[in-house]
């Protein structure tokens, strides 16, 4: 489950809750459903902060990493 791009985990977890609102999920079906709707939500927040801590660097003109700061100017 952890290969899964961003959008594919997404896209489960779509599933998984519009399965789960229904309601005509038995329990111990809608539990293991939770768990791994849960299992995505982990993998979905752990991509977007990979992305988020790449977009806050940014590359100088001389090829030196800074960390971004949108305040100074």
């Amino acid at each position: 489950m952890q290969d899964l791009s961003f959008e594919e985990s997404l896209e489960q977890l779509e599933v998984i809750v519009n399965k789960l609102e229904t309601g005509d999920v038995p329990l111990d079906d809608a539990i293991d459903e939770f768990t791994k709707a849960m299992q995505l939500v982990k993998i979905c927040n752990a991509k977007l902060n990979n992305a988020e801590e790449a977009i806050a660097k940014i590359v100088q003109d001389n090829g030196e990493i800074e960390d971004f700061n949108p305040n100074m100017k």
